[in-house]
Formats: structure tokens, sequence, C-alpha cells
């Protein structure tokens, strides 16, 4: 009884593989990374960014959302696809992080520039990452921001600051105040959960950080330089991307 127990043991966990099915496929596996940027983006816009047909594309998104790691949003006329939350962003980024890089032999300089720039700082759905995010995460644990007594927590000494900035992070969500999200190109955390999703919205809201184009990918304006040197003793070689 207690064999036959054993053979039916891999029945009763989570289904795994699923997950790893859906983004086994490249182009679905695409898709999640083009939503990293927290933004909805529509069945087309997805398809074009991949280069597949419009009907290839509409099948594979169905396969996400049925999969829960997408949802739609519908307004109008009009359909939307989102990542299903936080939680599938910290997914997608951290197994990003364990992924092998393409081949770059034939990358043009463009495309270097696009990945420097991604590199630098861009965002991870709602929060900051890259180097600028790593950075801002190593500078609030240097000056007891954060603590890592417990795992990665927010300090009263952080908690004052953020009221001291004038950032607010939302009460009463099932959301982790704090949690670390293994950055894909850094190969180290960065800060997520809602205080890094405060900050990130503060430091667009304050004119620190502004997008680059269509892409994720962020730039620090001078204000944010500043105030970033002031408030957390960034280097501002820290706060260029890699030509």
């Amino acid at each position: 009884m207690a064999c036959m127990d054993m053979r039916r043991a891999p029945d009763a966990g989570p289904d795994l593989a699923a997950v790893a099915r859906l983004l086994g496929n490249g182009t679905r596996a695409g898709f999640c990374l083009a939503l990293l940027d927290g933004r909805a983006w529509t069945a087309t816009e997805l398809a074009r960014h991949m280069g597949v047909a419009p009907s290839t594309a509409t099948e594979h998104l169905h396969a996400l959302v049925r999969g829960d790691l997408l949802v739609e949003v519908r307004q109008g006329r009009h359909r939307y696809l989102r990542l299903a939350g936080p939680h599938v962003a910290e997914l997608v980024e951290s197994l990003a992080s364990m992924a092998p890089d393409r081949d770059t032999s034939s990358r043009s300089l463009s495309a270097a520039g696009r990945r420097n720039a991604l590199a630098y700082a861009r965002t991870c759905y709602d929060h900051l990452a890259g180097s600028l995010g790593v950075a801002i995460t190593d500078a609030m644990v240097g000056r007891k921001l954060l603590g890592l007594e417990h795992g990665l927590e927010l300090t009263a000494a952080g908690a004052a600051w953020l009221k001291e900035l004038g950032i607010t992070v939302p009460a009463g969500s099932r959301r982790p105040s704090v949690r670390s999200c293994l950055d894909w190109t850094e190969r180290t955390p960065h800060l997520a959960g809602a205080v890094g999703a405060a900050l990130c919205r503060h430091a667009f809201d304050a004119d620190w950080i502004g997008r680059i184009g269509s892409t994720r990918a962020v730039a620090v304006t001078p204000l944010g330089r500043a105030e970033l040197h002031r408030h957390l003793g960034l280097p501002a070689d820290l706060q260029r991307p890699v030509e």
C-alpha cells in the first residue's frame, strides 16, 4: 500500500510542468517579457513585437490567459493583455536571470544599445530593476532603510524616510510590503513589493526618471541624479548606462 501511495504522490502536488510548458514556447515567453513593462498591450501590438501573425498571437495569448499568467482587460471595443500581477512579473524576471544569453555575434549596434539601456535601468512590472534598481536597493540596505535579519524588510528608519519623501505605501493589500526580486541582468536581488512599487511610482511622478521611447528602459533625469545622490548617496557612475 505504501508503495502505491508513493507512485501516486507526483499527481498530488502542483503541476509545475504546466507553467513550464507555457513559458517553454519562445513566442509566449517573448510576450511575457514584453509585458514586464507593467503596461497593457493589445494582441496586435504583441503580434507585431514578436513578428508573428495575429492569429498565432491570439492562440498563444489565450493559452497564457487560461494558464493565469495573463489577464484580459476590456475597454470599450478594445481588448488589452497584461501580466496577471507582480507575482508573475517576479517569476518571469527570476527565470530570465537563469536563462542563457542569446547569440550576440550578429547583434547590431542599435540592438546592443537597447540591451545596455535595459541592463542599466528598467521597470520590472511596477518596480525598478537593472543596475540602478540594484544600486538603490543596496544603498537602502547600507543606510539601514532596509534590513536583512529576517529576509529583506522595511525598517522603522525606512518607513520614516519614505514618509519624509512623501511616498505612501497602500495599506490593506495582501501584497507583501517588501520583497526581493532576482534581477536577470545583475543576477542579484532588487527591491520589489508594495514599497518597491511606491518608490518607482514616486520616481516617475517626481521626474527623477523617464521612459525611453516605448520600451521599459528608463533614463535618470538631471533632477533624479541630484535627488538620488542627496537621498541615497548614489555615485554618478551608477546613473549612466554603459555605452
